[in-house]
This record gives structure tokens, C-alpha cells and sequence, in this order.
């Protein structure tokens, strides 16, 4: 989880509050300001957001705003004011919980339950793979490391942004634009380029059907296979695969 906070005491009596490690967390990086806050969660994974708003006030607020913008990653807010009002604009954000000071370790513990249990309901159901890269991947790879990895590993499935963005928790628009920028091409065609450059690679070197290829890679529709392979190719599968027999 990323920790906001630009008190390096109130940092540390954060961090030895809890045993993180057996509620199922860590704390991956540390923000000072709102700032460092977005870049982090722009360039890497997290689980969970936690901002202490005591010292950053309205700019903790206005940061779960900011999120909010191209992410659903849960956040939860703690050092807040006993104000009705800071709670409900909290609130306005989605955020998961709002702690006011001081923070009981135990109201802290059931939040952090609270979120694990929704961080695993939706992970397993919309994919295993996001599900163990959300939890075991490096934490200096990006989102679109991330979602690159997805496709690699799911690409018999149904792969679509979207439901790679619902299970990151992130804006689908913003993911594909940031995957654009980084990849210099849209998703779609990443995907295309995935897929083809894989059948190509089984009709070459197994003895697979055509048809089996075509599924192995996504599509269960052979005529549709057929259509974007030729596209992408410029001949058919049939005459790809003869093509490299006699290369061979």
C-alpha cells in the first residue's frame, strides 16, 4: 500500500501501529505530499491508498478527489477532524473508511479487513493472474507492465481493457490512454499484434489445426480468425504454414 503522510513521526507511529504483514499489507512506499502521492500511483501497483489528512487537511481531501479522476483503488482517510461535514465530503470520494484522530488500532484493523475482503472478492472473480500480480509483482514495474503481462498470460480468454481496468482499479479511458502513450499504439491493436505474432509461432513450429490455434489464441469464431489473420499477414493460415514448411 502507498502511506500519504509528510510527518515522518506520524509515519512512523503508523507503521508500528499494526502488523501489517499478517493483516496482509505492506506498506510499498511513502508521499510526502499530494504531488509524489499521484506520481506513485501512476507509475506503480497498489493495493490501497491510506492518507493521514491531520497535517495536509484540505489537500488530503482534495487528493482522494485527484484519484478518483483515473483510479477506484481503495483509499482510506485517518487523522481526520470530528466533522460531519469532512466525513461526508470524504465520503463524495467513495473512499472505503474515514478514521477521525486519534486512529483506535482496532477500527484501523477492521477498515484494512474490510478492503482485503473486496481487494479478493473482485480479484479472483475477474482474474487469478491480476489477483497474484497485485500482490507478487515488482514494485518498480507499471500499470502498463501490468496489464502487458494480462494479456501474455490470458490471451485464450476474453481479453478486453475493461476488464482489465475494473480489476486494477483503474478509469478504462485513462488506461488506454496511458497505454497509448507509453506503447506508442492502442490496445486493441497490442492485443491484435499479441495474438497473431502467437499463431504465427504455432503455425510454424506444432502440428496444431487451424482451428485449435484460433482458440488457443482468442478466437472462438474460425472465420473471424481467418479474417484478421489474413489482415495482419497478408495470406491465409493455410498458406502461412506451407509458407513455413518449406523455409523450414
Amino acid at each position: 500500500m502507498l502511506l500519504v503522510d509528510p510527518n515522518m513521526r506520524s509515519r512512523e507511529n503508523t507503521q508500528q501501529m499494526l502488523d501489517w504483514g499478517q493483516l496482509g499489507f505492506v506498506i510499498q512506499s511513502y508521499a510526502d505530499n499530494a504531488g509524489d502521492a499521484l506520481s506513485f500511483i501512476d507509475t506503480q501497483r497498489f493495493s490501497l491508498v491510506l492518507i493521514n489528512i491531520k497535517r495536509l487537511q484540505s489537500d488530503g481531501l482534495q487528493l482522494c478527489g485527484q484519484i478518483r479522476q483515473f483510479s477506484r483503488i481503495p483509499i482510506i482517510v485517518i487523522g481526520g477532524d470530528h466533522d460531519f461535514n469532512l466525513a461526508r465530503k470524504a465520503l463524495t470520494y467513495q473512499v472505503s473508511d474515514y478514521l477521525a484522530d486519534p486512529v483506535q488500532p482496532s477500527d484501523l484493523v477492521a477498515s484494512l479487513q474490510a478492503v482485503l475482503e473486496e481487494l479478493n472478492g473482485k480479484t479472483v472473480m475477474n482474474s487469478p493472474l491480476i489477483a497474484s500480480i497485485q500482490w507478487k509483482r515488482q514494485p518498480q514495474s507499471s500499470i502498463i507492465d501490468v496489464v502487458k503481462k494480462y494479456v501474455q498470460e490470458e490471451l485464450h480468454q476474453n481479453v478486453s481493457l475493461k476488464r482489465i481496468s475494473d480489476s486494477l482499479h483503474f478509469n478504462c479511458a485513462y488506461l488506454g490512454q496511458k497505454f497509448k502513450n507509453e506503447e506508442k499504439m492502442l490496445f486493441n491493436e497490442y492485443l491484435l499484434q499479441q495474438r497473431m505474432e502467437k499463431a504465427k509461432r504455432l503455425l510454424e513450429q506444432t502440428d496444431m489445426r487451424i482451428y485449435e490455434v484460433a482458440n488457443h489464441v482468442g478466437y472462438m469464431e474460425i472465420d473471424w480468425f481467418y479474417k484478421k489473420f489474413k489482415e495482419y499477414t497478408g495470406t491465409s493460415a493455410n498458406e502461412y504454414r506451407k509458407q513455413a514448411l518449406i523455409t523450414a
